[in-house]
Protein backbone atom coordinates (compact mmCIF):
# COMPACT_ATOMS: atom_id res chain seq x y z
CA UNK A 1 0.00 0.00 0.00
CA UNK A 2 2.10 3.28 -0.57
CA UNK A 3 2.24 5.94 1.42
CA UNK A 4 0.31 9.49 1.52
CA UNK A 5 3.68 11.24 1.91
CA UNK A 6 5.56 11.45 -0.70
CA UNK A 7 8.33 8.44 -1.60
CA UNK A 8 11.20 10.60 -1.82
CA UNK A 9 10.63 12.23 2.01
CA UNK A 10 10.29 8.30 3.15
CA UNK A 11 13.29 7.16 1.52
CA UNK A 12 15.14 10.53 3.00
CA UNK A 13 14.16 9.79 6.44
CA UNK A 14 14.87 6.01 6.39
CA UNK A 15 18.24 7.17 4.60
CA UNK A 16 18.77 9.86 7.13
CA UNK A 17 18.37 7.20 9.80
CA UNK A 18 20.57 4.42 8.25
CA UNK A 19 23.48 7.56 8.06
CA UNK A 20 23.41 7.59 11.99
CA UNK A 21 23.40 3.85 12.25
CA UNK A 22 25.93 2.75 9.69
CA UNK A 23 27.81 5.93 9.96
CA UNK A 24 27.97 5.93 13.61
CA UNK A 25 28.78 1.43 13.86
CA UNK A 26 31.94 1.95 11.36
CA UNK A 27 33.43 4.65 12.99
CA UNK A 28 33.72 2.42 16.10
CA UNK A 29 37.27 1.18 14.53
CA UNK A 30 38.50 4.59 15.74
CA UNK A 31 38.57 3.29 19.17
CA UNK A 32 40.37 0.02 18.72
CA UNK A 33 43.49 1.93 20.10
CA UNK A 34 42.10 4.06 22.63
CA UNK A 35 40.49 1.25 24.03
CA UNK A 36 43.55 -0.62 23.91
CA UNK A 37 45.39 1.80 25.64
CA UNK A 38 43.16 2.35 28.16
CA UNK A 39 42.35 -1.24 28.86
CA UNK A 40 45.27 -2.82 27.65
CA UNK A 41 43.17 -6.16 26.65
CA UNK A 42 44.95 -6.27 23.92
CA UNK A 43 44.02 -6.44 19.88
CA UNK A 44 42.62 -9.89 20.02
CA UNK A 45 40.87 -9.35 22.97
CA UNK A 46 39.32 -6.41 21.61
CA UNK A 47 38.67 -7.77 18.09
CA UNK A 48 36.37 -10.59 18.96
CA UNK A 49 34.41 -8.53 20.79
CA UNK A 50 34.01 -6.46 17.48
CA UNK A 51 33.65 -10.30 16.04
CA UNK A 52 30.98 -10.74 18.22
CA UNK A 53 29.04 -8.06 17.37
CA UNK A 54 29.09 -8.92 13.51
CA UNK A 55 27.64 -12.08 14.51
CA UNK A 56 25.33 -10.49 16.90
CA UNK A 57 24.53 -7.77 14.19
CA UNK A 58 23.68 -11.31 11.81
CA UNK A 59 21.76 -13.73 14.51
CA UNK A 60 19.19 -10.09 15.40
CA UNK A 61 18.73 -9.35 11.78
CA UNK A 62 15.91 -12.05 11.41
CA UNK A 63 14.63 -12.14 14.62
CA UNK A 64 13.88 -7.94 14.19
CA UNK A 65 12.58 -8.99 11.31
CA UNK A 66 10.16 -11.68 12.64
CA UNK A 67 9.37 -9.09 15.40
CA UNK A 68 8.20 -6.50 12.96
CA UNK A 69 6.57 -8.43 10.75
CA UNK A 70 4.08 -8.88 13.36
CA UNK A 71 4.06 -5.49 15.31
CA UNK A 72 5.34 -3.21 12.69
CA UNK A 73 8.93 -1.90 11.85
CA UNK A 74 8.63 1.72 13.76
CA UNK A 75 8.48 -0.22 17.46
CA UNK A 76 11.05 -2.71 16.65
CA UNK A 77 13.56 0.39 14.94
CA UNK A 78 12.95 2.84 17.88
CA UNK A 79 13.95 0.13 20.80
CA UNK A 80 17.07 -0.45 18.55
CA UNK A 81 17.92 3.06 18.55
CA UNK A 82 17.69 3.46 21.82
CA UNK A 83 19.87 0.19 22.39
CA UNK A 84 22.42 1.88 19.74
CA UNK A 85 22.45 5.31 22.01
CA UNK A 86 22.67 3.35 24.84
CA UNK A 87 25.50 1.07 23.60
CA UNK A 88 27.87 4.11 22.27
CA UNK A 89 27.46 6.05 26.53
CA UNK A 90 28.51 2.93 28.11
CA UNK A 91 31.49 1.46 25.97
CA UNK A 92 33.81 3.96 28.16
CA UNK A 93 32.76 2.05 30.81
CA UNK A 94 33.59 -1.18 29.80
CA UNK A 95 37.05 -1.78 31.38
CA UNK A 96 36.89 -5.33 30.98
CA UNK A 97 36.53 -8.11 27.88
CA UNK A 98 33.34 -9.23 28.91
CA UNK A 99 31.73 -5.37 29.58
CA UNK A 100 33.29 -4.55 25.83
CA UNK A 101 31.40 -7.96 24.32
CA UNK A 102 28.11 -6.86 26.62
CA UNK A 103 27.93 -3.16 25.43
CA UNK A 104 29.60 -3.14 21.88
CA UNK A 105 29.31 -6.90 20.81
CA UNK A 106 25.41 -7.64 22.07
CA UNK A 107 23.93 -4.24 23.19
CA UNK A 108 24.94 -1.97 20.58
CA UNK A 109 24.94 -4.44 17.58
CA UNK A 110 20.85 -6.15 18.33
CA UNK A 111 20.60 -2.19 18.29
CA UNK A 112 22.05 -1.47 14.84
CA UNK A 113 20.46 -4.46 13.60
CA UNK A 114 17.46 -2.95 14.10
CA UNK A 115 17.74 -0.23 12.69
CA UNK A 116 19.44 -1.70 9.81
CA UNK A 117 19.06 -2.03 6.53
CA UNK A 118 16.58 -4.61 6.42
CA UNK A 119 14.39 -3.57 8.54
CA UNK A 120 14.78 -0.12 6.78
CA UNK A 121 14.46 -1.39 3.28
CA UNK A 122 11.44 -3.26 4.27
CA UNK A 123 9.78 -0.91 5.43
CA UNK A 124 10.29 1.19 2.47
CA UNK A 125 9.23 -1.29 0.46
CA UNK A 126 5.88 -1.41 1.87
CA UNK A 127 5.50 1.89 1.71
CA UNK A 128 6.00 3.31 -1.81
CA UNK A 129 5.55 1.66 -5.13
CA UNK A 130 6.83 -1.15 -6.42
CA UNK A 131 8.43 0.10 -9.44
CA UNK A 132 10.66 2.90 -7.55
CA UNK A 133 11.76 0.04 -5.03
CA UNK A 134 14.99 -0.71 -6.49
CA UNK A 135 15.75 2.65 -7.29
CA UNK A 136 14.42 3.20 -3.33
CA UNK A 137 16.84 0.43 -1.78
CA UNK A 138 19.69 2.62 -3.36
CA UNK A 139 19.24 5.27 -2.14
CA UNK A 140 18.88 3.99 1.21
CA UNK A 141 21.78 2.57 0.57
CA UNK A 142 23.41 5.66 0.00
CA UNK A 143 22.42 7.31 2.82
CA UNK A 144 24.07 5.03 4.98
CA UNK A 145 27.25 5.94 2.91
CA UNK A 146 27.10 8.93 3.33
CA UNK A 147 26.60 8.70 7.13
CA UNK A 148 29.94 6.64 6.77
CA UNK A 149 31.80 9.42 4.62
CA UNK A 150 30.48 12.59 6.54
CA UNK A 151 30.83 10.77 10.36
CA UNK A 152 34.06 9.22 10.38
CA UNK A 153 35.81 12.16 9.91
CA UNK A 154 34.50 14.06 12.29
CA UNK A 155 34.69 11.84 15.01
CA UNK A 156 38.42 11.61 14.31
CA UNK A 157 38.38 15.03 14.95
CA UNK A 158 35.96 14.45 18.22
CA UNK A 159 38.38 11.85 19.37
CA UNK A 160 41.71 14.23 18.93
CA UNK A 161 39.76 17.42 20.68
CA UNK A 162 37.27 16.20 23.53
CA UNK A 163 38.84 12.56 23.71
CA UNK A 164 37.81 9.09 22.98
CA UNK A 165 35.03 8.75 26.06
CA UNK A 166 33.61 12.58 24.58
CA UNK A 167 33.43 11.52 21.30
CA UNK A 168 31.45 8.11 22.05
CA UNK A 169 28.95 10.03 23.94
CA UNK A 170 28.84 12.64 21.21
CA UNK A 171 27.44 9.61 19.17
CA UNK A 172 24.67 8.41 21.48
CA UNK A 173 23.51 12.01 21.67
CA UNK A 174 23.76 11.92 17.81
CA UNK A 175 21.93 8.80 17.73
CA UNK A 176 18.83 9.66 20.28
CA UNK A 177 18.29 13.17 18.29
CA UNK A 178 17.69 11.05 15.03
CA UNK A 179 14.75 8.89 16.37
CA UNK A 180 11.97 11.66 15.87
CA UNK A 181 12.90 10.27 11.76
CA UNK A 182 10.93 7.50 12.77
CA UNK A 183 8.13 8.76 12.50
CA UNK A 184 7.05 8.53 9.03
CA UNK A 185 7.99 4.73 8.85
CA UNK A 186 4.98 3.43 10.30
CA UNK A 187 4.31 0.30 7.97
CA UNK A 188 0.19 0.01 6.58
CA UNK A 189 -1.87 -2.81 8.51
CA UNK A 190 -1.60 -6.08 6.67
CA UNK A 191 -4.14 -7.08 4.17
CA UNK A 192 -5.36 -10.19 5.34
CA UNK A 193 -5.80 -11.40 1.42
CA UNK A 194 -2.11 -11.01 1.13
CA UNK A 195 -1.31 -12.46 4.02
CA UNK A 196 -3.58 -16.07 3.12
CA UNK A 197 -1.85 -15.88 -0.03
CA UNK A 198 1.73 -15.80 1.09
CA UNK A 199 0.91 -17.68 3.75
CA UNK A 200 2.03 -17.81 7.44
CA UNK A 201 5.80 -16.81 8.34
CA UNK A 202 6.87 -20.29 8.92
CA UNK A 203 6.01 -21.24 5.66
CA UNK A 204 7.47 -18.57 4.14
CA UNK A 205 10.83 -19.46 5.91
CA UNK A 206 10.56 -23.09 5.11
CA UNK A 207 9.98 -22.06 1.31
CA UNK A 208 12.70 -19.98 1.33
CA UNK A 209 15.24 -22.58 3.66
CA UNK A 210 14.39 -25.34 0.56
CA UNK A 211 15.26 -22.74 -2.20
CA UNK A 212 18.56 -23.40 -3.78
CA UNK A 213 18.77 -19.77 -5.48
CA UNK A 214 17.93 -18.13 -1.78
CA UNK A 215 20.83 -20.67 -0.78
CA UNK A 216 23.09 -19.45 -2.74
CA UNK A 217 22.02 -16.04 -2.45
CA UNK A 218 23.07 -15.98 1.33
CA UNK A 219 26.15 -17.87 0.49
CA UNK A 220 27.30 -15.42 -1.32
CA UNK A 221 26.28 -12.65 1.02
CA UNK A 222 28.49 -14.86 3.67
CA UNK A 223 31.30 -13.57 1.45
CA UNK A 224 30.64 -9.57 1.23
CA UNK A 225 30.25 -9.93 5.63
CA UNK A 226 33.27 -11.04 5.58
CA UNK A 227 34.91 -8.69 3.38
CA UNK A 228 33.24 -5.56 4.76
CA UNK A 229 33.34 -6.29 8.16
CA UNK A 230 37.39 -6.94 7.81
CA UNK A 231 38.23 -3.78 5.92
CA UNK A 232 35.87 -1.80 8.42
CA UNK A 233 37.64 -3.79 11.72
CA UNK A 234 40.91 -3.55 10.42
CA UNK A 235 41.69 -1.07 7.57
CA UNK A 236 42.72 1.75 10.09
CA UNK A 237 45.16 -1.29 11.31
CA UNK A 238 46.56 -1.67 8.13
CA UNK A 239 47.28 1.80 7.76
CA UNK A 240 48.93 2.27 10.87
CA UNK A 241 51.28 -0.98 10.39
CA UNK A 242 52.46 0.36 7.28
CA UNK A 243 53.33 3.23 9.12
CA UNK A 244 50.79 5.84 8.30
CA UNK A 245 48.76 8.63 10.43
CA UNK A 246 45.47 7.82 12.04
CA UNK A 247 44.13 10.61 9.72
CA UNK A 248 44.62 8.48 6.86
CA UNK A 249 42.89 5.45 8.27
CA UNK A 250 39.47 7.84 9.10
CA UNK A 251 39.96 9.34 5.56
CA UNK A 252 40.34 5.76 3.92
CA UNK A 253 37.04 4.46 5.91
CA UNK A 254 35.55 8.23 5.12
CA UNK A 255 36.70 7.47 1.32
CA UNK A 256 35.09 4.12 1.21
CA UNK A 257 31.81 5.95 2.31
CA UNK A 258 31.85 8.49 -0.33
CA UNK A 259 32.28 6.19 -3.15
CA UNK A 260 29.78 3.93 -2.07
CA UNK A 261 27.40 6.80 -2.59
CA UNK A 262 28.20 6.41 -5.78
CA UNK A 263 27.72 2.99 -6.27
CA UNK A 264 24.79 2.91 -4.46
CA UNK A 265 23.35 5.54 -6.78
CA UNK A 266 24.22 3.80 -9.58
CA UNK A 267 22.94 0.49 -8.48
CA UNK A 268 19.93 1.47 -7.52
CA UNK A 269 19.69 2.37 -11.29
CA UNK A 270 20.63 -1.17 -12.07
CA UNK A 271 19.07 -2.84 -10.43
CA UNK A 272 15.38 -1.66 -12.03
CA UNK A 273 17.29 -2.63 -15.98
CA UNK A 274 19.60 -5.51 -15.41
CA UNK A 275 19.68 -9.15 -13.85
CA UNK A 276 19.86 -8.38 -10.35
CA UNK A 277 22.20 -11.80 -9.98
CA UNK A 278 24.52 -10.46 -12.76
CA UNK A 279 25.36 -7.09 -10.94
CA UNK A 280 26.00 -9.11 -7.95
CA UNK A 281 28.66 -11.04 -9.96
CA UNK A 282 30.28 -8.36 -11.30
CA UNK A 283 30.37 -6.22 -7.81
CA UNK A 284 32.39 -9.47 -6.65
CA UNK A 285 34.51 -9.79 -9.47
CA UNK A 286 35.55 -6.14 -9.43
CA UNK A 287 36.82 -6.87 -5.37
CA UNK A 288 38.91 -9.52 -6.35
CA UNK A 289 40.58 -7.44 -8.74
CA UNK A 290 40.83 -4.18 -6.38
CA UNK A 291 41.85 -6.65 -3.47
CA UNK A 292 44.51 -7.62 -5.87
CA UNK A 293 45.63 -4.75 -7.12
CA UNK A 294 46.15 -3.58 -3.51
CA UNK A 295 48.22 -6.10 -1.84
CA UNK A 296 50.66 -5.66 -4.93
CA UNK A 297 50.91 -1.83 -4.85
CA UNK A 298 53.46 0.07 -2.48
CA UNK A 299 51.70 0.96 0.30
CA UNK A 300 51.48 4.71 0.26
CA UNK A 301 48.48 7.38 1.20
CA UNK A 302 47.90 7.77 -1.84
CA UNK A 303 47.39 4.13 -2.70
CA UNK A 304 45.28 3.36 0.34
CA UNK A 305 42.65 6.52 -0.86
CA UNK A 306 42.80 4.91 -4.42
CA UNK A 307 41.88 1.76 -2.96
CA UNK A 308 39.27 3.04 -0.69
CA UNK A 309 37.72 4.94 -3.89
CA UNK A 310 37.54 1.71 -6.21
CA UNK A 311 36.59 -0.67 -2.63
CA UNK A 312 33.26 1.98 -1.51
CA UNK A 313 31.94 1.54 -5.59
CA UNK A 314 31.47 -2.32 -4.38
CA UNK A 315 31.30 -1.96 -0.78
CA UNK A 316 27.80 -1.89 0.32
CA UNK A 317 26.30 -1.95 -3.75
CA UNK A 318 26.05 -5.50 -3.00
CA UNK A 319 22.81 -4.62 -0.21
CA UNK A 320 19.99 -3.44 -3.06
CA UNK A 321 20.10 -6.16 -5.63
CA UNK A 322 20.19 -8.93 -2.86
CA UNK A 323 17.47 -7.36 -1.10
CA UNK A 324 15.51 -7.30 -4.20
CA UNK A 325 16.22 -10.67 -5.23
CA UNK A 326 14.81 -12.03 -1.98
CA UNK A 327 11.82 -9.79 -2.68
CA UNK A 328 11.83 -10.98 -6.47
CA UNK A 329 12.40 -14.76 -4.97
CA UNK A 330 9.64 -14.57 -2.57
CA UNK A 331 7.85 -11.54 -1.98
CA UNK A 332 7.99 -8.39 0.13
CA UNK A 333 5.55 -9.69 2.65
CA UNK A 334 8.04 -11.20 5.04
CA UNK A 335 11.13 -9.58 3.71
CA UNK A 336 12.11 -8.41 7.00
CA UNK A 337 12.76 -11.50 8.60
CA UNK A 338 13.83 -13.36 4.98
CA UNK A 339 16.61 -10.46 4.32
CA UNK A 340 17.28 -10.66 7.81
CA UNK A 341 18.28 -14.37 7.31
CA UNK A 342 20.37 -13.46 4.32
CA UNK A 343 22.05 -10.89 6.66
CA UNK A 344 23.06 -13.68 9.36
CA UNK A 345 24.58 -15.45 6.64
CA UNK A 346 26.69 -11.68 6.07
CA UNK A 347 27.39 -11.44 9.40
CA UNK A 348 28.77 -14.71 9.89
CA UNK A 349 31.31 -13.84 7.75
CA UNK A 350 31.57 -10.84 8.88
CA UNK A 351 32.66 -12.28 12.36
CA UNK A 352 35.11 -14.45 10.60
CA UNK A 353 36.53 -11.26 8.94
CA UNK A 354 36.58 -9.28 11.91
CA UNK A 355 38.47 -11.68 14.39
CA UNK A 356 40.84 -13.55 11.93
CA UNK A 357 41.81 -10.20 10.85
CA UNK A 358 42.87 -9.81 14.66
CA UNK A 359 43.93 -13.32 15.24
CA UNK A 360 46.21 -12.90 11.83
CA UNK A 361 47.59 -9.74 13.18
CA UNK A 362 48.85 -10.75 16.38
CA UNK A 363 50.27 -14.13 15.11
CA UNK A 364 52.27 -12.78 12.53
CA UNK A 365 52.44 -8.60 12.42
CA UNK A 366 50.94 -8.71 8.97
CA UNK A 367 47.25 -8.67 7.53
CA UNK A 368 48.46 -10.53 4.13
CA UNK A 369 46.80 -13.72 4.93
CA UNK A 370 43.71 -12.51 5.17
CA UNK A 371 44.15 -10.60 2.25
CA UNK A 372 44.92 -13.52 0.12
CA UNK A 373 41.52 -15.16 1.47
CA UNK A 374 39.59 -12.21 0.83
CA UNK A 375 40.53 -12.52 -2.86
CA UNK A 376 39.47 -16.30 -2.86
CA UNK A 377 36.27 -15.61 -1.48
CA UNK A 378 35.61 -12.59 -3.84
CA UNK A 379 36.21 -15.08 -6.77
CA UNK A 380 33.97 -17.88 -5.01
CA UNK A 381 31.10 -15.56 -4.82
CA UNK A 382 31.45 -14.03 -8.03
CA UNK A 383 30.59 -17.78 -9.38
CA UNK A 384 28.13 -18.21 -6.67
CA UNK A 385 25.35 -15.85 -7.92
CA UNK A 386 25.55 -17.33 -11.63
CA UNK A 387 23.09 -20.57 -10.96
CA UNK A 388 20.47 -18.58 -9.58
CA UNK A 389 16.82 -18.63 -10.74
CA UNK A 390 16.27 -15.38 -10.88
CA UNK A 391 12.06 -14.98 -11.81
CA UNK A 392 11.57 -12.03 -14.16
CA UNK A 393 9.14 -10.40 -11.62
CA UNK A 394 8.51 -10.85 -7.54
CA UNK A 395 5.43 -13.00 -6.57
CA UNK A 396 2.55 -10.65 -5.99
CA UNK A 397 2.00 -10.24 -2.24
CA UNK A 398 3.12 -7.82 0.30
Amino acid sequence: MPHTLPWLAIVACAGALYAISMGTRQALALFIGPVNSHTAMGFASISLAFAIGQLVWGAAQPLAGALADRWGARRVMLAGGLMLAASHAMLPFAGTQAMLILTLGILGAAGAAALGPSMLMSAVSRLIDPTRRGMAAGLVNAGGSFGQFALIPGIQMAIGGIGWAGALWGMSLLTLLALPLLVPLRTPATDPHATREAGSLREAVRRAMHDPSFLLLGSGFFVCGFHVAFIATHLPGVVASCGLSPQTGAWALATIGLFNMLGSFAIGWAVDRYRMKTLLSLLYATRALAVLAFVLAPKTAEVFLVFSAVIGLTYLSTVPPTAGLVARLHGPRYMATLFGLVMMSHQVGGFLGAWLGGKAFEASGSYDWIWYADILLAVAAALIHLPIREPRREPAVA
